[in-house]
């Protein structure tokens, strides 16, 4: 079993912003995989479940593995709730979780995927840590670069992505949703061969 978490703020105010990434790149597996997300307000999130096998996202085979596709309905900076939440639901370990999260260390078009490390000054990543006791957990860090002259660092990841850098944008998410899946079946190595800018 494995948990998706896409990071981002709840609502229409937020939902094309450099923050929200996370969220869209779960949008777009569910999308695959042919299921919905729906809220489940016990755990304060939104969840959908399904399979992955060598034969794609979606579709039932003897490998395939459960996936839960999550969207923490919580702010930013209270991600760590809903994700300790569904860890202890399923019974699984922080090692079976992958969060994707904007990074602005990384440029728009590229993507690093690793294994634990701390949070960078990500009020997601630094609530996560705190919830789930360790940071030994996966990352999707999905690229959006730094924010221009003396903008706030803050106002430049609630701020929406420019009308330019949409086509750009979606292909980053579909690319993103290209390398959860490989993570998943093939694990880090090979997706940080493939995918890691």
């Amino acid at each position: 079993m494995w948990l998706v978490v896409g990071l981002g703020n709840p609502g229409p105010t937020y939902a094309r912003t450099r923050h929200n990434v996370g969220y869209l790149v779960v949008d777009e597996l569910a999308r695959r995989a042919g299921v919905r997300l729906s809220a489940a307000s016990r755990m304060r999130a939104d969840v959908a479940e399904t399979r992955l096998s060598s034969v794609g996202l979606g579709i039932p085979g003897p490998d395939a593995i459960r996936i839960a596709l999550v969207r923490p309905h919580t702010y930013m900076n209270e991600s760590g709730i809903p994700v300790g939440k569904l860890v202890a639901f399923y019974g699984i370990e922080p090692a079976d979780v992958l969060v994707v999260h904007d990074e602005m260390d990384i440029d728009l078009g590229q993507m690093r995927l690793k294994l634990g490390g701390g949070d960078n000054g990500h009020n997601g990543l630094k609530s996560i840590r705190a919830h789930l006791h360790t940071g030994d957990f996966y990352r999707l860090r999905f690229g959006i670069g730094r924010p221009p002259g003396r903008q706030n660092p803050a106002d430049y990841v609630l701020g929406a992505f420019p009308q330019r850098s949409l086509d750009a944008l979606a292909v980053q998410v579909a690319r993103a949703a290209d390398a959860v899946e490989e993570l998943l079946t093939d694990g880090l190595a090979a997706a940080q061969n493939r995918y890691n800018s």
